[in-house]
């Protein structure tokens, strides 16, 4: 079986998920209570070692450096790590898309979520053991996506701190140190109100997979091969179904540029 074969027959779990829908965005989701408790959860079946791809269950083994407290862009150094980090979640069975992509190809990635979107209560059992194995790193995103330049002080606080909430008590983690601005909008103010609260990292990013528009499987991949870069931290949202339609080619671009994925926790500490 060749390479390519190989990776598209990864994608099968994946794309069984999103096929023949649209490239809309899905309507506004339900809030979700941020007291709501998870039970314990069981933990997934072992991950799938496949030729060419990292094995899941091994965290990198990096230099870690200090999260700084101020803006990142891109990961210090030079290298060949790939950070992909995934906003919003308008899209459950885009959520679940992401998982199922860390699940069948050890990608290590990091969310920022907005709690007010069911999607990430749905996926929760198969994100959560990622999140304590270390193979998911979650940030904090607000809680319902606000410009938050236009928010006074006490607005963005409470915005921040429903949200870490909802982190904790579905996740067990609060997402610190990095926070991601709702459209890379932030200020001085704001960066001051989220280091105040343990968020000192404004995560912000120098390549994009462009959905932050509607897209097409081709923009995607175009978008991609630009951006995929050493050390790049790349923008990527679970909001549009038709990004998970081009997975398999995804992964190809990062193998065949030799990268390596990263959560932002594998490179700061």
């Amino acid at each position: 079986m060749d390479r390519r074969t190989l990776l598209q027959l990864v994608g099968v779990g994946v794309l069984a998920l999103v096929g023949g829908i649209g490239t809309a965005t899905a309507d506004p989701l339900p809030i979700v209570d941020p007291g709501f408790t998870l039970p314990p959860l069981p933990p997934l079946p072992p991950l799938p070692t496949i030729p060419g791809l990292p094995v899941p269950s091994m965290p990198p083994l990096l230099p870690r450096v200090p999260a700084p407290s101020g803006v990142i862009t891109q990961l210090p150094g030079d290298g060949n790590l790939l950070a992909l980090t995934v906003d919003d979640g308008t899209t459950s069975d885009v959520v679940a898309a992401y998982a199922q992509l860390c699940r069948d190809t050890g990608f290590r990635i990091t969310f920022f979520p907005n709690g007010v979107n069911r999607s990430w209560t749905d996926n929760a059992p198969a994100l959560r053991p990622m999140v304590e194995s270390g193979q998911v790193v979650l940030g904090n995103h607000t809680w319902s996506h606000p410009d938050i330049t236009t928010l006074s002080a006490a607005a963005l606080a409470d915005q921040i701190n429903r949200n870490a909430d909802f982190l904790r008590n579905v996740y067990g983690v609060s997402g610190t140190p990095f926070f991601r601005p709702p459209y890379g909008r932030h200020n001085a103010m704001t960066d001051r109100v989220a280091a105040d609260l343990g968020y000192r990292t404004v995560t912000l990013w120098n390549g994009t997979i462009g959905d932050s528009r509607i897209v097409t499987e081709a923009d995607v991949v175009a978008a991609a091969k630009q951006s995929f870069q050493p050390q790049a931290i790349v923008l990527c949202h679970a909001n549009q179904r038709v990004v998970p339609r081009t997975f398999p080619r995804l992964v190809d671009i990062v193998n065949s540029r030799s990268l390596r994925t990263v959560t932002l926790s594998d490179v700061y500490s």
